[in-house]
């Protein structure tokens, strides 16, 4: 595996890849997993993509992933990918289009175990009383994240 980091306005990413692609994004107050630093298509790929996100210019992902989870988190983060720029939904919502709708609580555990935040966009998430509610990377970056996306929330 490996590994290099992004500096960005959210603070330095760091970016893992395997032989297949991305496998994890760690925000700046995560513990770093052991790697070898290094680079390659796939994080080559993604730090120019995350650039021009964090640019304005791009909004829509086209990165290899290498997604790793169980058969209900990968599910749930394949949904998460269908939720556009710019838009947001609830864990609840996200439950039923999973066909398991009393589900929000394992939803909102599986949003935690986000291996890939910002690409596969757990931010997009809030809860049903319109209000942000937990995120890996903490309630600022969230809420940097969307507002970057032109969408403002209470804390």
């Amino acid at each position: 595996m490996l590994c290099d980091y992004l500096d960005t306005p959210i603070g330095r990413l760091m970016i893992y890849a395997g032989e297949n692609g991305i496998i994890r994004i760690d925000f700046p107050r995560d513990r770093y997993m052991k790697c070898d630093r290094g680079t390659n298509e796939f994080i080559d790929s993604c730090k120019n993509q995350l650039r021009l996100y964090f640019d304005g210019e791009l909004k829509e992902f086209k990165i290899k992933l290498d997604i790793r989870g169980t058969d209900f988190q990968k599910l749930v983060w394949q949904e998460l990918m269908k939720i556009p720029y710019g838009f947001y939904t609830t864990y609840g919502e996200i439950a039923k289009r999973i066909g398991k709708p009393n589900a929000s609580r394992a939803v909102g555990n599986a949003l935690n175990k986000n291996p890939i935040p910002i690409v596969i966009p757990c931010h997009r998430v809030i809860g049903s009383d319109m209000t942000l509610k937990g995120f890996g990377g903490g309630l600022n970056i969230k809420a940097f994240l969307l507002k970057h996306e032109g969408i403002v929330f209470k804390k």
